[in-house]
């Protein structure tokens, strides 16, 4: 059952019944004597993801979510901290039709109600029926409004600090007490009437006494550098209508613009106005609970703005991951603002101080037993070939070569078959203003990618664009990935990059036209466009577009959270046809936005895949400005350890040792294309001789595991020692990652016998031990030392009189080296 929707008309006498005879506050030099007077506001921002996916991810996953874990760590600490008031500035759901949403957001807040900490809510652009800029409150039918039905004027009226509603419902404002002083909250509704404004201009003026913060969704935002915050026009409005004039106001909040940013602006007055935006929803986990804590340090004379997350702090150990970070400290995120309360509001009034530093307290509370995320396993790749070789690769492109301009034609060869990629002629391209410059070849890729080179596509525009394909008849074209798919990449963003002019192009593309798959249907958006692309929105996320195994199931999509230019990005596509769901990761973390219904992927024949722009309406389009590194698709669900960012156990190899005239043979199996080391110094004792020996000695392992090298075992004889051994080293390394060194002891000639000498008369006659042409018949035989077990037992053979070899163990995984004997 629908709540009655209750509204308040504004009584200008409204202000006699909440004001409060207070005693005179001290100075802050009278203050900072004692304790800190100090309080602390807690600001929500977009929750929409949290409502959104509480059902299908966050409660599956983990029994709770980020929204309830924020409201219940400040209804638990409200005490403690000081919070007097908590304000959501909107954005509460991200579906205004979705039922489950709005029962996530009502038991989430429900945590406040319960504690009794008040609070102001409001609708953002999610939360109402019709978002359009030129519709206003005024324009809604209320009655088919959820926000009104889930947080209707008479829930807020519960609260003590209620203060009032103008005729919508959806505009209220609310006055709480902190630190003897009284303070008013005007929060205000996505888009607002001249009605409206009227009426808030009306509160203003009925208390305008009280230093007040003006809440909205909507009122300054963030430029291109994700740092520096602007007015926004919706801004702009509520300046000159409300904010400008009445000095009163000295804060606005607001969200709806992903990031953080700081405004301060001088009112008619002269004053500062303190303008704060915070909205995290684009980062991982939908925002990972970030919210903000503004203590007000009476005191000292400023406010301390923290970011922090309860949600990080509640996660299981196992689960967390190295963007679980419990405060963040970037820019806009963690600083003070500096403000002269006495200056600023004369009427001031105080009564007991509070406790201490409010916002250490806060980092202690929530810090507490937190370890943090294990460290990362991850490790840079020793050389190009330092990666997991993945069963099921259809092709792997390592876009590496002279750095510098990618002439028409060139080709980045296919290392798992003949797709090739070349760059496609200008002529052919569909761009008439693309240049030879415009793909170019750098030294520059992300950390953990094996190719440390990449292709970047410069002054890329919806006109301008060039891009690599496959041939006509390359078979990865025709690929079938019904069974579920893995793609990875590695994406960068020039620094340059613009929403006008980038926004929306695509970095990689299985060109074709939808429209002509059997079963698709119509949809409003990219009817013609390509079956699959990866690229990027308007707002700076990674989007990825499918069209399934199932055409009829439309299109299915994956977004991420906000993307900066400049950093490089490994993106990992992941379909599991058995769970019917496509992940994308980014670094290692999936984003929220999961794909689901959907396995496989439909194609057109023939059609090739293209790095480098979108393919739309039969034809190339809008260039990806910015750099694309090695890129791979393996035609199945692969688990991290198998991605490109993985490292393989270079521990995994084996060896054996054989004699064959005047050579010893080593030979064993490993990992493809690493290289097998036989001149490791870490055995510093080694003769030089030995050590010259070894220094020609390295293999390098084929594509079928296998590997083989060959010593002179005359020049090992050389550095043998008084036993007749030499000690050889190996390891196998990609570049300079590198296994532990493993020794081989190699028997090259006879042990000395003591006495021996070159006197005249000696013999060295085969069979000569104590004298000329005497034996030692205890000496053991081949077949007596067979019989007996030694050779399974020691690891040696035996029966060569000049060149044995015996070997150590090399590899736990591997069993024992192991020896055999060429006989010549």
């Amino acid at each position: 059952m629908k709540r009655s929707l209750l509204t308040k008309s504004l009584a200008i006498g409204l202000a006699a019944t909440v004001a409060a005879t207070l005693a005179p506050r001290p100075t802050q030099a009278e203050a900072a004597e004692g304790d800190r007077s100090a309080f602390t506001l807690a600001v929500l921002p977009d929750t929409q993801f949290y409502s959104r996916y509480a059902d299908s991810n966050f409660l599956p996953e983990y029994g709770t979510t980020p929204f309830h874990e924020q409201t219940a760590w400040i209804a638990e600490n409200a005490d403690e901290l000081n919070i007097p008031f908590a304000v959501h500035v909107g954005d509460v759901v991200d579906v205004v039709g979705q039922e489950s949403g709005w029962r996530a957001a009502d038991e989430s807040m429900q945590n406040l109600d319960d504690a009794g900490v008040p609070y102001a809510i409001l609708a953002g652009n999610h939360d109402v029926r019709n978002a359009s800029n030129s519709v206003v409150d005024t324009d809604y039918d209320l009655a088919n409004e959820p926000f009104l039905d889930t947080f209707p004027v008479d829930r807020a009226e519960a609260h003590d600090t209620f203060g009032g509603a103008d005729p919508t419902g959806l505009n209220r404002f609310s006055i709480f007490e902190a630190e003897g002083q009284q303070y008013l909250v005007l929060s205000l509704n996505w888009r607002v009437s001249d009605a409206t404004l009227a009426w808030a201009s009306d509160v203003l003026d009925a208390h305008s006494e009280l230093p007040t913060i003006i809440a909205s969704h909507d009122i300054i935002s963030i430029q291109n550098d994700g740092v520096t915050g602007e007015t926004s026009p919706n801004g702009e409005r509520l300046w000159d209508a409300l904010i400008n004039d009445n000095d009163q106001v000295f804060l606005t909040l607001n969200g709806h613009y992903h990031g953080s940013a700081k405004v301060e602006r001088q009112n008619a007055a002269g004053n500062t106005v303190t303008q704060i935006l915070t909205d995290h929803q684009m980062a991982y986990e939908g925002g990972n609970g970030y919210m903000n804590l503004l203590e007000f340090d009476i005191t000292n004379g400023e406010i301390n703005v923290n970011t922090l997350s309860p949600w990080v702090v509640s996660k299981p150990e196992d689960k967390l991951t190295s963007y679980d970070t419990p405060v963040l400290t970037g820019a806009n995120e963690q600083y003070s603002i500096p403000v002269d309360f006495e200056s600023r509001f004369a009427g001031f009034t105080t009564v007991e101080p509070a406790q201490s530093d409010l916002s250490a307290r806060a980092i202690e509370i929530l810090t507490e037993g937190f370890n943090g995320a294990p460290e990362s396993a991850l490790a840079a790749a020793g050389n190009e070939h330092d990666y997991v070789q993945a069963e099921g690769t259809l092709a792997h492109w390592q876009l590496t070569g002279d750095a510098g301009e990618v002439a028409e034609g060139q080709l980045f060869d296919d290392l798992a078959g003949d797709s090739d990629l070349y760059r496609e002629a200008i002529d052919a391209s569909g761009s008439a203003t693309a240049q030879p410059g415009n793909v170019t070849i750098v030294d520059s890729a992300q950390t953990y990618s094996p190719s440390q080179q990449a292709v970047c596509f410069n002054d890329s525009s919806r006109e301008r664009f060039s891009y690599l394909t496959t041939a006509p008849d390359a078979a990865v074209n025709n690929a079938d990935l019904s069974g579920g798919y893995t793609i990875e990449t590695f994406l960068m963003l020039d620094d340059e990059w613009a929403a006008d002019v980038n926004g929306w192009s695509k970095a990689l593309t299985r060109s074709g036209n939808r429209s002509l798959i059997e079963g698709m249907p119509w949809s409003q958006w990219d009817y013609t466009a390509s079956p699959a692309a990866l690229g990027i929105s308007n707002l700076r996320e990674f989007q990825w577009t499918e069209i399934g195994e199932d055409a009829t199931r439309g299109d299915k999509t994956n977004w991420s959270g906000e993307i900066l230019t400049g950093t490089w990005s490994h993106v990992a596509l992941v379909n599991d046809a058995e769970t019917e769901t496509t992940v994308m990761y980014v670094n290692g973390a999936p984003v929220l936005r999961t794909a689901q219904d959907t396995f496989g992927m439909s194609f057109n024949e023939g059609m090739p895949w293209i790095l480098g722009s979108d393919w739309v309406d039969d034809g190339a389009t809008n260039g990806w400005h910015g750099c694309i590194g090695e890129t791979r698709i393996v035609d199945r669900p692969l688990e991290a350890a198998e991605w490109l960012t993985a490292r393989p156990d270079v521990s995994a190899f084996s060896a054996e040792a054989a004699v064959d005239g005047d050579t010893v043979l080593l030979s064993g199996e490993g990992l493809p294309n690493a290289e097998i080391r036989i001149d490791d110094p870490s055995v510093a004792e080694q003769a030089e001789a030995v050590m010259a020996v070894q220094a020609d000695a390295r293999a390098t392992v084929g594509d079928d595991g296998s590997w083989s090298a060959q010593l002179s075992a005359a020049q090992l004889a050389e550095g043998a020692n008084a036993e007749g051994a030499v000690t050889l080293t190996l390891a196998q390394a990609f570049g300079e990652r590198a296994s532990e060194a493993v020794s081989v002891v190699v028997q090259v000639a006879d042990a000395e016998t003591p006495g021996d000498s070159d006197e005249p008369g000696d013999s060295d006659e085969p069979g000569d031990s104590d004298g000329p042409g005497e034996s030692d018949p205890t000496a053991p035989t081949s077949d007596d030392a067979e019989a007996d077990g030694d050779l399974p037992e020691t690891g040696m053979s035996a029966g060569l009189p000049a060149l044995i070899v015996a070997v150590a163990v090399l590899l736990a995984g591997f069993g024992l080296m192991r020896l055999r004997r060429v006989d010549s």
